[in-house]
């Protein structure tokens, strides 16, 4: 699986591909310097199961702390993930 990140503009996304097809994706807009609103996490129906989303919000994650960001999570299942995994709290805003 490969994970690239894509921004335009004030908008962005995680994106997972796995042989060059688009399997999941984890979009966000920019609130200013210092964070950014994780808004929508969409991932193929035929790849439910494999852990894909929680993949997909670490890199969120990981971007954020090397950009001094905190993340608002908006979308259900990252304010889920946030809830349930105090190891990421650090960039909860």
């Amino acid at each position: 699986m490969l994970i690239k990140q894509e921004e335009t503009g004030s908008k962005g996304a995680f994106v997972a591909y796995e042989e060059n097809k688009k399997i999941g994706e984890m979009s966000y807009s920019i609130a200013g310097t210092d964070k950014i609103i994780v808004d929508h996490t969409e991932v193929d129906p035929e790849q439910k199961g494999k852990s894909i989303g929680k993949i997909l919000l670490q890199k969120v994650v990981e971007h954020a702390r090397d950009n001094n960001l905190k993340i608002i999570p908006l979308c259900p299942f990252a304010k889920a993930m946030f809830e349930k995994n105090i190891d990421i709290r650090d960039v909860l805003a």
